[in-house]
């Protein structure tokens, strides 16, 4: 049992004195009982212009005073006067015709009737009537408060004051439960909304916003209910209902939940957006703007909601939706700017949706997530290197006879894909995601770097020149892919990537070294000059790392080819002259023709792999005319030839030479 239904009922009873008196009262129980409510708003209108047609009887308050002694109250009418003329416009919910009335200083006839019997009235939403019988009940005790029948009895005064306050309560409340479940049924209450104007404008009329000074409890009787207030804040409490009451899956049970959720959020709130433009506006005047105070009502709602939503443990997929959906969703034709609520639903005055604190702090923690998200990609990409071709042993492809890996795209479209997500949000997130990603790559590469080098160092693989080559030219397509996509500075990536280049390269001729050091170390043994060992050989273990480098950008690729051959020959001529045994004139000639064979196919094998040091050619075949020439001045003149193709070799080295005689 509600509150107003426990106080102390009054039996009270009415007796009309006259035929006019009693014509009111059947037109003010007409208008407020519960047929009105199904009745078309035109029968509304022919009440409203009866009850303006009677008039009002005059009766001394001398009279009234009289009759308040008997115990009985005779049938004493409610007048609800208007200060001044009070321009209604009543929308008649078929949407077809308004009416128009202004509602003059008439009265309007009120039932004495118990506490009991007007909660009753209240319960059955007879609210007109019950309004006119409370207002009754509150005039007649400032009547007998200001007459001072409660002089001797100040707490009959102050309970019948709080029994007035309570069921004006109780209407408030019945206010409240009407608005917020206008969205809640699938047709719309037209009557009822209908009389709840007309209940509100009644209500501001009877309680003008005076002052009121008497005894205890004075101040509860004849102030202003506010009635349109609590209207608007049951829109707002409807508003958050309906936002909170939206389906959202768990975390657990869906990781899409908040993309979800999110979809669900807009269809419904863009029906009941529809229905309130199509089914509620037309049952309330002009000047209450309802699609206004609903529009804004969800706007609130929604922004608490959200906000609600951003103070959770978010991950980056999640941030990006939140973001994305209020950046680019909340006021697109798939939401508020949907044609179908135009011109009623406006976003151009609508305040933020999230305060510019939530929104940094989503930015903020969005950049956070991406960082640990970046970071993952680019391990996943070396991942895939390592699982997919170095262990596996499949080469690099080769575009335009350039090695090639996808190292580069990879990291490209990775970039790309999350400044394009970024940017659909703002401009400065692009740029933050940018620097992310750019801070991110400069860590990388030196990881990969660090894999690949320690993966090479671990196993003899063929594959190894290759994808030398292939990452080389990756590395020099990222930094001009960067630079021409985005526009960005790669100062910094440049110096990181030269380290590698150097450090891939000193590796690279560590690994030539290796092959090539066994097998230049057999010049001048007896197997080598019997011509037991193939002569192509060294050319064959040199060309498993040389031949690679046709494949690698130029100039690198041509100035590491230079570097081979030069490594080749000097590595060559410094272990034939260096000391070890005298040949006779035999050995010599073996050695000369030998040392003849294998110039020729190492050099032909370099200059056809495109290398350009063509005067590293004559160098071993000088060295091997002087060893194999038996008269000294054509040694002599080997020698001078010898120094003048190659100044930089010492008199030393040169004087070793024919020590070998």
């Amino acid at each position: 049992m509600n509150r107003s239904m426990e106080l102390d009922p009054r039996n009270v009873t009415s007796e009309p004195t006259n035929s006019a008196e009693k014509e009111k009262r059947e037109v003010a129980s007409e208008l407020s009982s519960p047929s009105l409510h199904s009745m078309d708003s035109g029968f509304f209108e022919r009440g409203i212009k009866t009850m303006l047609s009677i008039r009002k009887s005059k009766r001394s308050l001398n009279k009234e005073k009289e009759k308040e002694g008997t115990g009985t109250w005779k049938g004493k009418r409610l007048s609800l006067r208007f200060s001044k003329s009070y321009e209604k416009e009543t929308t008649i919910c078929n949407g077809v015709q308004e009416v128009s009335e202004k509602i003059q200083a008439e009265p309007i006839q009120g039932k004495p009737l118990s506490v009991m019997e007007i909660n009753e009235l209240i319960q059955k939403r007879q609210l007109l009537e019950a309004f006119a019988s409370i207002k009754y009940l509150e005039d007649e005790t400032i009547t007998e408060r200001d007459a001072e029948k409660y002089k001797d009895n100040p707490q009959e005064f102050v309970r019948k004051s709080k029994d007035v306050d309570l069921l004006y309560n109780s209407i408030t409340n019945v206010i409240q439960a009407i608005v917020v479940g206008t969205l809640e049924h699938p047709t719309v209450e037209d009557t009822m909304l209908t009389s709840l104007v007309t209940l509100i404008a009644y209500e501001e009329a009877a309680h003008p916003n005076t002052g009121n000074a008497g005894g205890p409890g004075s101040d509860l009787l004849g102030m202003p209910r506010k009635w349109k207030e609590v209207w608007r804040e049951a829109i707002n409490e409807s508003a958050r209902k309906r936002v909170l009451r939206v389906p959202m899956a768990l975390k657990e049970e869906d990781s899409s939940w908040l993309n979800l959720h999110l979809g669900f959020l807009q269809k419904h709130l863009s029906e009941d957006l529809l229905k309130v433009k199509l089914s509620v506006k037309k049952c309330y005047p002009e000047e209450y703007q309802v699609c206004d105070m609903y529009v804004e009502a969800f706007h609130k709602a929604i922004a608490s909601h959200l906000q609600d939503l951003s103070q959770r443990p978010l991950e980056f997929n999640e941030i990006y939706t939140l973001l994305n959906w209020v950046a680019n969703t909340y006021c697109s034709e798939l939401f508020l700017g949907n044609p179908d609520l135009k011109p009623e639903v406006k976003t151009e005055n609508l305040s933020l949706l999230l305060t510019p604190a939530v929104w940094d702090k989503l930015k903020n923690d969005y950049i956070t997530s991406a960082k640990g998200k970046i970071k993952s990609y680019f391990g996943n990409i070396l991942r895939l290197e390592v699982t997919e071709k170095w262990e596996k042993e499949v080469y690099p492809e080769v575009k335009e006879n350039l090695y090639q890996s996808s190292l580069s795209l990879d990291i490209q479209t990775i970039i790309g894909e999350h400044m394009k997500i970024s940017r659909e949000i703002s401009r400065s997130l692009e740029t933050k995601m940018l620097e992310l990603c750019l801070a991110e790559l400069r860590e990388f590469i030196p990881r990969f770097e660090e894999e690949f080098v320690a993966w090479s160092t671990a196993r003899d693989s063929p594959i190894f020149a290759p994808y030398f080559v292939a990452y080389i030219n990756n590395f020099h397509d990222l930094l001009s892919g960067l630079e021409a996509t985005f526009q960005v500075n790669t100062d910094e990536l440049q110096k990181i990537l030269a380290a590698l280049t150097r450090n891939f390269t000193s590796i690279f001729l560590n690994e030539l070294r290796k092959k090539a050091q066994p097998l230049l170390k057999k010049i001048l043994t007896k197997d080598w000059i019997l011509s037991i060992e193939r002569p192509d050989s060294l050319a064959s273990a040199v060309s498993q790392f040389s031949e690679h480098l046709q494949h690698m950008r130029e100039p690198l690729g041509q100035e590491l080819l230079r570097d081979v051959h030069k490594y080749v020959v000097r590595e060559y001529i410094m272990l034939v002259i260096k000391p070890r045994w005298k040949m006779n004139r035999e050995t010599r000639q073996r050695v000369s023709n030998r040392m003849n064979q294998e110039a020729r196919i190492i050099h032909n094998m370099l200059i056809d792999q495109g290398s350009d040091a063509d005067w590293l050619v004559p160098a071993i075949h000088h060295i091997a005319n002087i060893i194999g020439e038996k008269k000294k001045d054509k040694i002599k003149e080997y020698i001078k030839d010898l120094c003048q193709d190659y100044p930089d070799i010492s008199s030393r080295q040169r004087s070793q030479i024919p020590s070998r005689k």
